[in-house]
């Protein structure tokens, strides 16, 4: 981790933040301590560094490693008014005194066996008068007369005042009550991310081979389409929705559209190198293939190979991945150059299951005993595994 030297707070991936989310909340449940306890977290980044997905991705963590059921509560306070957060007003039983009807977000599950995380997006950007009332909420867990349920954990979201977005600059009084997170863009995170969410396999291959490309840090101010990886994400959906993996050509402009025409140009022209490739199929059926030379046709081929591995083995019915298929897949991988091997390993190792298959499998085990340099390096990865 690194420190922000304008925000004088850590920068870290979404996975990093998953983490240590993980490594404080998971003992204190387990413990029995309050949940308040611990401060109210604060993320700020850009728009679409997937600040979002790190929350529900720590919810889901959350609940695996506590057995309880986590229900996410995603509010989004550009959209609110402060009514919708206080609650609206009506006389008592006998009119005198003002009542407030409880808002829907208080409506939550105060259960033993599940945790509440009520996430405030976009809290720098809404008004003034919003942001009071959620103040209340990130700092006191309440807004007037209505408190959460003890086991509601409070994470909030906001822009900085540099990411070209709106927000209102965070009172010092309430910035020195939370911990603050600042997300900054990972390209192993959302790898790993990517290939457990079923992102396009041209999207993996090409941003496999240049990371650089996931995220441009620095647009003018009239530029509306540029690549994130919220916007990558959408152009995976489309490539997606109509069942594209070779020629992304026909859908140019609505890859512009999400990313921009610049970069979409040089995504397209690098998609052609996918007409090169062998079948992925007769390398997971043992077949003589030859093997590419160029890196651009390289890094298309095991994006292909790690892709075809994630969706063979995570497919319902009568295919699904065997340990033979992926033996076969092992031998072949086994032929690139070292760099090459270590990339395509890697990546299987990030999806849970298949790299439990993998560890099995002799031609990686007869790689691995000649690699201790990959397992110093992927200790942390390889201890997770069942072998």
């Amino acid at each position: 981790m690194s420190n922000d030297i304008n925000m004088n707070i850590p920068s870290v991936s979404v996975d990093d933040f998953v983490e240590e989310m993980t490594r404080v909340y998971v003992p204190t449940i387990k413990a029995g301590y309050p949940i308040n306890m611990i401060p109210a977290a604060m993320l700020w980044g850009p728009p679409g560094v997937g600040k979002s997905d790190g929350v529900r991705e720590f919810a889901d963590r959350l609940g695996t490693a506590t057995d309880k059921r986590v229900n996410v509560t995603d509010v989004r306070l550009l959209l609110f008014s402060p009514v919708d957060l206080r609650g609206v007003p009506v006389a008592d039983a006998q009119r005198r005194f003002t009542d407030w009807l409880m808002p829907r977000i208080f409506d939550m599950d105060a259960s033993d066996d599940v945790i509440n995380v009520l996430f405030l997006d976009e809290l720098t950007a809404a008004p003034p008068s919003v942001q009071a009332a959620a103040y209340q909420i990130t700092l006191n867990r309440s807004v007037g007369e209505h408190r959460l349920p003890d086991n509601t954990i409070v994470i909030a979201a906001g822009n900085r005042t540099t990411d070209r977005s709106v927000a209102y600059r965070m009172p010092n009084a309430l910035a020195n009550r939370l911990m603050h997170f600042q997300i900054k863009v990972s390209a192993g995170s959302w790898m790993r991310y990517a290939l457990n969410h079923g992102v396009n396999p041209l999207i993996l291959g090409y941003l496999s081979y240049d990371s650089s490309k996931l995220c441009r840090a620095e647009v003018g101010l009239d530029v509306l389409a540029y690549p994130t990886p919220r916007s990558w994400m959408a152009v995976s959906n489309v490539l997606n929705a109509v069942g594209e993996t070779v020629d992304p050509g026909p859908y140019s402009r609505l890859i512009k559209a999400n990313i921009g025409e610049g970069d979409a140009a040089e995504f397209i022209a690098w998609c052609k190198v996918y007409s090169k490739l062998p079948k992925i199929e007769d390398i997971f059926a043992g077949r003589k293939v030859a093997y590419p030379g160029a890196p651009d046709v390289l890094f298309a081929l095991i994006s292909g190979i790690i892709s075809y591995a994630v969706s063979a083995y995570k497919m319902d019915g009568d295919r699904s991945l065997s340990l033979t298929e992926l033996d076969n897949m092992c031998r072949f991988v086994n032929g690139f150059p070292k760099d090459y091997i270590v990339c395509t390993y890697r990546n299987i190792l990030q999806i849970e299951g298949l790299r439990d298959m993998l560890v099995n499998a002799e031609a990686f085990i007869s790689w691995i005993k000649k690699s201790d340099d990959f397992v110093r390096n992927n200790r942390k990865l390889l201890d997770q595994c069942k072998f």
